[in-house]
């Protein structure tokens, strides 16, 4: 049995669902602000290195690593997860405060970014893992499709309002204190959040034993779709992370790119989200879902070619960072709704916090190795040479996908 996908009214009619995207809105921008105002920080003003910002953006993803399969059995165990993720935003809005109060003490460090980053990084384990269950609460099974497109369009949103405001801000006011804009969104999340109860339920006492740590895990291991989904966007997101590791480094101090137009032109290219948000689901009514979901793994990580190829007058290297953000960006979207989708369906409701924690300690427990391989590869063979590496290793992923049911799916499956 499939579910098909549904037209008519949108999520966004729902008074619950509103609020729960806004949540999404105001934290995804000021969370793309922290993600260019760190880096900036420790480039700019810490002077940090390759293996710098490989320490950097490993030390943000690692609690992925360790954490979220403990993450996803506990809060499958809670009847909460809205409060866990309030806490979880409360919590990241604290640590942030932290780096303008020491930077205004002349006191800050590389190290101490790392150690601030490891624990935003844990609360968003607990924050994302819990989310997923949310949704399910939230968002009856045939939006599934249509209310994605919208919680990813505001990341696409987020894409466009935040690095430009993240650039200005850092020019204007400095790395350290341009964080304080994230830390006033995730206090407008969990307003948000606070001010929704949607029906949630924990697993019961006599079905405890499907959440042994291991058996999320387990679960998908036996699934042939949610299994080559998850091995497709593990081997691209390995890659993907050796680039990114890299990309701010190599975009200032190798193009010559200052932090107000790198922030101009990753919001500018970023309007792709937005478009990808809107066009997904125009064709997956017309092409399914599994030709759709093999087309976003290619169509994200391809167009990153284009930055280490960049060259020539300072137009067209400009033109071609443009161009690299915008596909990319389209192609994120239509990647992230259709297998976000195509994940959520095929999961049972009561181990959707448990599977997503398996999905994220398998996807996010990769990223950090690729940021520590980025940084490793960026100083034995050159930052541009692994920029070559990374964008065109991350097309690999698709090889996963394409010999699986997926590119024969039209309709959502069932669990």
């Amino acid at each position: 049995m499939t579910t098909a996908v549904r037209r008519g009214p949108g999520p966004l009619r729902d008074r619950v669902f509103r609020h729960y995207w806004s949540a999404h809105v105001v934290s995804l921008v000021g969370d793309q602000v922290t993600l260019i105002a760190i880096p900036l920080l420790a480039v700019l003003t810490l002077g940090a290195g390759p293996a710098e910002m490989g320490y950097l953006t490993a030390a943000v993803l690692l609690p992925n690593l360790f954490l979220s399969l403990l993450a996803g059995a506990w809060v499958d165990r809670r009847a909460d997860k809205r409060r866990v993720m309030i806490v979880a935003d409360l919590g990241r809005a604290a640590l942030l405060t932290v780096v303008p109060v020491l930077a205004y003490a002349g006191v800050l460090n590389l190290w101490h970014l790392c150690a601030l980053s490891f624990a935003i990084g844990t609360l968003t384990v607990f924050y994302e893992v819990a989310d997923g269950s949310l949704f399910a609460s939230v968002v009856r099974r045939p939006d599934y499709i249509a209310a994605n497109s919208l919680t990813n369009g505001a990341r696409a949103l987020s894409y466009v309002a935040g690095p430009g405001l993240g650039g200005v801000l850092v020019q204007v006011l400095t790395a350290p204190f341009a964080l304080v804009a994230d830390v006033l969104s995730y206090l407008g999340s969990a307003l948000l959040l606070a001010r929704i109860a949607p029906p949630e339920t924990a697993v019961t006492a006599g079905d405890d034993g499907g959440l042994r740590i291991g058996s999320g895990l387990a679960f998908i291991a036996r699934s042939a779709i949610l299994r080559q989904l998850l091995l497709g966007v593990t081997a691209m997101n390995l890659f993907n992370y050796v680039f990114h590791a890299l990309l701010i480094l190599y975009v200032t101090t190798t193009l010559g790119i200052s932090p107000g137009l790198l922030g101009a032109l990753v919001g500018i290219g970023s309007v792709g989200g937005l478009a990808g948000a809107a066009l997904t689901g125009r064709l997956i009514r017309r092409f399914g879902i599994g030709p759709v979901a093999v087309l976003g793994y290619v169509a994200f990580p391809l167009p990153l070619v284009l930055v280490p190829l960049a060259g020539g007058p300072r137009p067209m290297v400009i033109g071609m960072l443009l161009a690299a953000e915008f596909l990319s960006a389209i192609g994120v979207m239509i990647l992230d709704i259709a297998v976000g989708s195509l994940q959520t369906a095929a999961t049972p409701a009561s181990r959707l916090s448990l599977v997503k924690g398996a999905q994220r300690t398998v996807n996010y427990g990769v990223r950090p190795i690729g940021a520590l391989l980025g940084g490793v590869l960026g100083e034995l063979i050159g930052v541009h040479a692994a920029l070559w590496i990374g964008a065109v290793g991350a097309v690999a992923g698709v090889f996963f996908v394409l010999f699986s049911p997926v590119p024969r799916m039209r309709d959502l499956p069932d669990p």
